[in-house]
């Protein structure tokens, strides 16, 4: 039942457990940004986990709202959720009531004028942000990404700096699934709205 579970403000150590064993991207990075990290509990363990973070790069803000670079308070990002399985598979609609509610607690806490939520399209669709009423924009637009040639054969992600004369190769980005909430209905989105498809999780 749902009122075995509480919610708690939590830190970065306390997520990074979950976070490694069940989240497919904090497994491919070996790391995750902290930012304002709520817990969900059934007693004293913690079975999900639900991270919002600010905008990766002012940039985004400029594309997506029209802000100006020094525009950047109240954009959040719903950067990680995760939930141990277990939980997921014995609790009807858990994940959803514990994202809404998070929002909620994070809106209680800090100034929200928009919220966005990234799908790995590799992965999954995001089905969930749709349950949560996000509206959804489709997929970000398709990019390709340097991999540095490493001794050993294999190719590690180049992050920064210049590309001349390494060693390496071009690969596509994965593409990601767009979901936002608008909480100031003074901003306007200038993405395009898109129906959502069709296929399921």
């Amino acid at each position: 039942m749902k009122s075995d579970y509480t919610l708690k403000v939590i830190s970065k150590d306390d997520c990074k457990d979950l976070l490694r064993d069940h989240h497919y991207l904090t497994a491919i990075s070996n790391g995750f940004k902290s930012g304002y990290n709520v817990g969900l509990f059934k007693g004293d363990a913690i079975v999900g986990v639900c991270i919002f973070t600010g905008f990766p790069v002012p940039e985004l803000a400029k594309g997506m709202l029209g802000l100006k670079r020094d525009d950047q308070e109240g954009l959040f990002e719903l950067s990680r959720l995760v939930l141990c399985p277990s939980v997921q598979k014995d609790e009807h609609n858990i994940t959803s009531w514990f994202v809404s509610r998070s929002i909620r607690l994070l809106r209680t806490n800090n100034k929200v004028r928009v919220l966005l939520s990234y799908a790995d399209a590799d992965y999954h669709q995001g089905t969930i942000y749709r349950a949560c009423n996000f509206t959804y924009y489709g997929l970000t637009t398709p990019k390709k990404d340097f991999w540095l040639l490493q001794d050993d054969g294999t190719h590690k992600k180049h992050v920064r700096g210049k590309m001349k004369g390494l060693a390496g190769e071009w690969r596509d980005r994965s593409r990601k699934h767009r979901f936002v909430m608008v909480f100031d209905k003074k901003l306007k989105i200038l993405w395009n709205k898109v129906d959502f498809p069709k296929q399921s999780d």
